[in-house]
Formats: C-alpha cells, structure tokens, sequence
C-alpha cells in the first residue's frame, strides 16, 4: 500500500475501498518489540482520532503499573494489507500519553529529530539490508532448517537459495504487490541465512516497512513450521545477522550526497555527515547493535566461511565490507554498524543526529583506508575501536551528550535502564563453557 492511495482519506474510507475488516493498530517500544490491537473497522474512526489504549506497563516503555494509558494513534500513511490476510491493514502508530506525544517512543523520537532536519531543508532517505535465519527447533535446541545447507562457502549458493525458493519467492511477491520494490534476494554468507533488499525510500518508511517486513517473515515461516530469526549471533561458528543502513540527503529531488566529480563520488557535506557519524560511532554501537548477542557479532572470530563482515573499527572505506562506513557508489553511503536486534527507530535517530553535527561543525572526514581491516586493522594503533561488549557500548552512549539529548531525558534512562538490566541478567548466569573450563579448579 503507498502513501499515494492513503494520502488524505479516513481509514473508515479506506477500509471499504480495500475491503478491509479490521486494523492492526501497532507500535514499536523501545526494545523494538512490537504490540498490537485488533480493531474492527466498524471502530477505526474512534481510533484514528483518539488512539487505541494500552497499559503502558504491560510493554517496554519505562512506566508504571500506575500510570496512565498510553494511546496509539494511528498513521494512515503507513497502511499495508497484509497480504496473506488481505481483510486485515496494518499501521504504524505514535504513542501518545495524556493527549502529548509521548517522550519515550521510538517513532516520535525519531520524528523529531527527522523534524529538525526537514527544517534545515533536507530529507533523509534511507534503504536496509535485513539479513536473516531460518531454522527449525528440535529436542537438540534450534537448526538450520535445510539439513542439506552445509557448506563451508554458502554465501551465493544457488541450490541453497532455491531450495527456500517457495518461501522466498512469496515474500518477493508480497512485496512487490505493497510497492516496496524488492530487486534482488540471496542466500547469504551463513548457512541458513537469507536476505532481500528493496528499494530506498524515505528514512520514516523505511523504519515502518522494517518492522512490518520482520513481522510478515517470521509469520510466513512459522505458517510453514520453521523460525525467522533477526538474532545478530545466533551460532558462534556462523556469519550474523546484520542490518546494513544505506543513506542520503536529498533536497528538491536531488541527492546533495552525490558529486560526479569526486573521486568517490561523495559531496562535501556527505564526507562532513560521515564524519559526524564516525565522531559518534561508540556511542551509536548501543543504539545499532543493542543485546548482549550484538557483541558476538561485532569483532567476532574468522567464521566458518572465513569473514565475520562486521567491523571492528571506526573506519571508512571505499567499496570495502570491512569498514564500519563503506562507500559502495556515489551519492551513498552505508553503516555496517547496525544489525538484526537494532530498533530502527532509535538507531537512525542517532545517527542522523550524529551527521546533521558533522555537517553543523564541518567536521573533517580523515583518510579513508582502503586496507583490509580484519587483516591489517592492528596496525593502525590510533584508529578508534567499537565497544566489545554491550556494557561497554551503554557507558559510551551515556558519555555521548548528543546521542542522549537526541533520545530525550526520559528515554535514555529507560532504555539505560532495561539494557543494564539485561547485562547484569546475563552477567549472573554460570555458563556450561565456566563448568568445563573451571570445574577442576
């Protein structure tokens, strides 16, 4: 569904010309889960002007059993008919609390900041490369779910890539049919691992459409009896999940990251924005790679194929997967920081944040490294390194003045809050490696 067919009509309206009986009224909390209603569409006006109300205790936004509810007030411009259930429209929502944008919500944290650089005369557009598992749970824990995809190099392969070619394919054709454009799908580095690109668009679409693309994949694999997972780790000897950014700015129709004649095809204010998000990369590693797991990934051990393609480095470069920005075209760059866990909403604030005060102080870029960074990296001892751990990377961002003004006072102490939590979790757990490793002490 595009914003063309929505633009300016009531859901009650839309609901009889797509033949819609209810909504799926959603939003995004600040772990990326989603929550949902159904609603009738008999009820959708009500909804569409005063929200769907939630406990907002009962999902992870930092309030209380005694709080108010929260309302989800629907945006009409981000409709999609799921496609195998096509009486059903989904829609992203912000969260409202006592008739006010709600402080701690992903969505309006991100409009805000998407605000301030509409106001500055740009747009902010944004594609995503979602990577993903599919597996299959036995009594032996969670498989890959094709037993013959056991390749060392899996990355590419054809027969493994077909053998899925019944799932995949109608992915591609739900798609097509919501005008996302896929243009291409693999069979990525891992065994198990599929990914399935679409066209760019606007960064808020963009965001929308992420939730929504890992909602219809996980339910379309469940239908079939195996699991999607997003899980940046899920096995230690395997390539991750990530979520690989690309971006740009455009104004009037005209991407003003582009330049034909520099070398790498960038413009000035690009390489300034670039620079902004390098001066913020520690800090940004908790908003795109949010969970303990996130650090399996980042800097991880040589995998089975040979390469983690994850960065280790705040570095850039040019058409190299071994940087944390790489450069694959003019007009564009793309942050390999951000993997499957991140909640777009938050990781694209941060770092749109981080480039409009790259472009504000017309920060210096430095040298780019066209280097081999998982090879060489050691050798440049004053190149910055991402935090190893997700407790590292959350006393990075609370030293990061920007990135905390850009989630606001009352969203940085929850999302502090619930990760350190999450460490201290996982800090406490004895794992079977400690028993095996110690046991004899």
């Amino acid at each position: 569904m595009t914003t063309t067919l929505t633009r300016g009509k009531a859901l009650a309206e839309l609901a009889k010309e797509l033949q819609l009986d209810f909504f799926l009224v959603s939003y995004t909390d600040l772990l990326g889960g989603t929550r949902a209603k159904l609603v009738p569409a008999a009820k959708i006006t009500a909804v569409e002007n005063d929200g769907a109300c939630f406990a907002p205790f009962a999902s992870n936004l930092g309030l209380g059993p005694d709080a108010h509810d929260i309302a989800a007030v629907p945006d009409p411009s981000s409709l999609i008919v799921l496609p195998w259930q096509p009486n059903v429209g989904w829609l992203a929502s912000d969260v409202y609390l006592d008739g006010e944008p709600f402080a701690a919500s992903p969505r309006v944290i991100f409009k805000k900041i998407l605000q301030q650089c509409e106001n500055l005369g740009y747009s902010y557009k944004t594609g995503v490369e979602a990577e993903f598992f599919l597996l299959k749970k036995s009594e032996q824990g969670y498989q890959i779910a094709d037993p013959q995809d056991t390749a060392a190099r899996p990355c590419y392969d054809q027969l493994n890539l077909m053998r899925q070619f019944e799932l995949i394919s109608t992915l591609v054709g739900y798609m097509e049919e919501l005008g996302w454009e896929p243009y291409q799908c693999d069979h990525e580095d891992a065994n198990g691992q599929f990914e399935i690109n679409w066209t760019f668009t606007d960064a808020l679409t963009t965001c929308d459409r992420h939730v929504f693309f890992k909602y219809m994949v996980k339910t379309l694999a469940e239908q079939r009896g195996l699991t999607a997972t997003f899980m940046p780790k899920p096995f230690s000897q395997l390539t991750g999940n990530g979520a690989h950014i690309h971006m740009s700015l455009w104004n009037d129709g005209q991407n003003i990251f582009a330049e034909t004649t520099e070398e790498m095809g960038l413009s000035n204010i690009a390489y300034e924005f670039l620079a902004g998000v390098l001066a913020h990369g520690r800090g940004l590693a908790a908003l795109c790679s949010p969970t303990i797991n996130s650090y399996r990934r980042i800097g991880a051990t040589t995998t089975a194929s040979g390469s983690t393609w994850s960065p280790r480095y705040i570095s850039y470069g040019g058409n190299n997967r071994t940087h944390m920005i790489r450069i694959p075209e003019g007009g564009r760059f793309e942050c390999r920081l951000v993997d499957g866990a991140a909640n777009l909403y938050l990781a694209l604030a941060g770092i749109l944040a981080a480039g409009m005060e790259g472009m504000a102080k017309h920060l210096a870029i430095g040298k780019r490294l066209d280097e081999n960074m998982f090879v060489r990296g050691l050798e440049f001892s004053d190149l910055p390194t991402l935090p190893t751990s997700l407790l590292e990377a959350l006393q990075c961002l609370e030293k990061d003045s920007l990135l905390m003004q850009t989630l606001g006072e009352q969203a940085a102490k929850t999302f502090l809050d619930f990760k350190y939590h999450e460490w201290n979790s996982y800090n406490a757990q004895v794992t079977s490696w400690e028993v095996e490793q110690y046991v004899n002490c």
